[in-house]
């Protein structure tokens, strides 16, 4: 399964009538260029899951910060590190990482 097409399943899942009101998933655009990646945790199995901090720092163009941070997991990264910070939270939150 892809690591979009598992996310979107975690969403649906987490989707009770109240969670996708008041949480959710964002993906947006950084002007470094880069990626950032904000996934609520907040009233979810992984709101207490411990997460040890990430960071990959190889120079401008090699570059991945991922974090736990008031019940959000945040992922940055550079231009080609989208599928990456995904594949980060989908390992963290299936007990891989």
């Amino acid at each position: 399964m892809s690591t979009i097409k598992w996310l979107e399943e975690w969403f649906c899942a987490h989707c009770t009538d109240d969670w996708e009101h008041c949480f959710g998933v964002k993906i947006e655009t950084l002007d470094n260029p880069g990626w950032a990646v904000s996934i609520d945790i907040a009233d979810t199995e992984l709101e207490n899951k411990s997460f040890e901090k990430l960071e990959l720092d190889n120079g401008d163009s090699d570059w991945m910060v991922c974090r736990i941070e008031e019940k959000c997991f945040k992922g940055y990264g550079d231009p080609f590190k989208l599928e990456s910070i995904l594949l980060v939270f989908k390992e963290w939150a299936e007990g891989e990482k």
